[in-house]
């Protein structure tokens, strides 16, 4: 169990950094026993999905040590994430079933240059975000949920705060502090707009679900 503490200064560290808190709707919404599955099997597709972009960044920059480093810790602790996932789903008769991904990663990527560095730059960025949205999202779930889910919770907030951070540390050693100000600016406006507007299906990183608030 993390310590209420580190808790505290985790998720303070993580909210400075959103550009938006997650709406109490779509924690509503979450909470609800029919919704349990969806949340965990998108859970378990963000945790994968995680991984293939740390690796995927290792094939593309060979030549940048640091981020080779810590892609290759990233990947590791979410492909663990993964197995805790399925392994709790396992446990509640969950089957893992095909889910069609949110709009939130995309609707981020979207914005991403397509010439380097702008393109590494804003892919580590957004990186951040949906890493650090990630842990604020487990923090604000975990106080609602039966204990096993939100002890486990509670155990991912220190690995995903630590993602966000390492993302974030990447884009400011490859750029000035204006440009990664203007490209931070400029991303969290999309993401924030995607956390807080309506959406059509619930899934981990959705806005609030129409019809179900």
């Amino acid at each position: 169990m993390v310590a209420q503490r580190q808790i505290r200064e985790m998720a303070s560290a993580v909210e400075a950094f959103l550009p938006c808190a997650t709406p109490d709707t779509w924690i509503s919404v979450a909470m609800r026993p029919d919704c349990e599955a969806t949340l965990l099997i998108d859970h378990a597709n963000c945790e994968k999905k995680a991984a293939a972009t740390a690796l995927s960044l290792m094939h593309r920059y060979t030549d940048n040590a640091a981020l080779l480093n810590k892609m290759s810790r990233l990947a590791r602790e979410e492909l663990r994430h993964f197995e805790q996932v399925i392994k709790i789903m396992a446990r509640r008769n969950i089957d893992y079933r095909p889910l069609s991904a949110s709009r939130y990663a995309q609707g981020l990527h979207v914005g991403v240059r397509r010439s380097e560095p702008g393109r590494l730059i804003d892919t580590l960025i957004v990186g951040a975000l949906i890493e650090a949205r990630s842990c604020e999202r487990f923090a604000k779930l975990a106080p609602h949920l039966d204990e096993e889910l939100g002890d486990f919770y509670l155990s991912l907030l220190k690995s995903e705060a630590r993602h966000f951070a390492d993302y974030l540390k990447l884009a400011e050693s490859l750029c000035d502090a204006l440009q990664l100000s203007e490209r931070l600016a400029y991303f969290s406006s999309l993401e924030a707009e995607l956390v807080t507007a309506d959406d059509d299906e619930f899934r981990f990183h959705s806005g609030p679900v129409s019809g179900l608030h």
